[in-house]
């Protein structure tokens, strides 16, 4: 049976680079391309990372009913086509969400049975040196990023599960175990998790 997976993650935490290795990896796994308002990035295909649309169009979509979810991030819209996401499912393959908490939100209490996940970076340095490193933010826009991945993180326990990325091939083999349905050990609810998550809200 096809299932639905929410995955979220603060800005800089490694969520895109995860789910693209999930997808080399699992044949029946699909994400779903939001919407977005936001102008495309240099290496950004129209329909393959994102379908962009003005704003006027998101607003059309969202008064049509068409989002499952919808949210502003960042001063831009992005929003989740339900129509989209049901087909997938229907057609057997599982599908991935890659959204914000907010959105997150949305989906579960429209959708009780998805699985939500949280990634989480190793250390609040780790965050910040990989949001430097994709040398497309402006140092402001990057310590914008910090404040606002503080407090993203603190919606960890609104999760099912929260995987760290703190080695990668590690962080691919926690998320596939939980797709496989053994993330016992990742459960946001883990007494381990307490001393890192104090650390990334200080």
């Amino acid at each position: 049976m096809s299932q639905l997976f929410v995955i979220s993650a603060p800005s800089g935490a490694g969520k895109t680079s995860l789910v693209r290795a999930l997808l080399e990896r699992r044949g029946n796994l699909v994400v779903s391309v939001s919407h977005t308002t936001r102008a495309p990035r240099a290496h950004e295909i129209e329909g393959r990372d994102y379908h962009f649309v003005t704003v006027e169009r998101f607003e059309q979509l969202v008064a049509d009913g068409a989002f499952l979810e919808h949210a502003r991030v960042f001063d831009n819209y992005y929003g989740t086509g339900a129509q989209q996401v049901s087909e997938r499912l229907a057609r057997g393959s599982d599908v991935i969400l890659e959204i914000d908490w907010q959105g997150a939100r949305q989906v579960r209490s429209a959708l009780p049975a998805c699985v939500s996940i949280f990634i989480l970076p190793p250390s609040r340095q780790a965050l910040q040196q990989r949001l430097c490193e994709r040398r497309t933010d402006s140092p402001e826009v990057i310590e914008r990023r910090l404040r606002d991945a503080v407090a993203d993180m603190g919606h960890y326990r609104e999760f099912d599960f929260v995987v760290v990325n703190d080695r990668f091939e590690q962080a691919v083999q926690d998320l596939e175990s939980i797709l496989d349905g053994h993330g016992e050990a990742q459960r946001a609810d883990r007494p381990a998790l307490t001393s890192l998550v104090e650390q990334l809200l200080r």
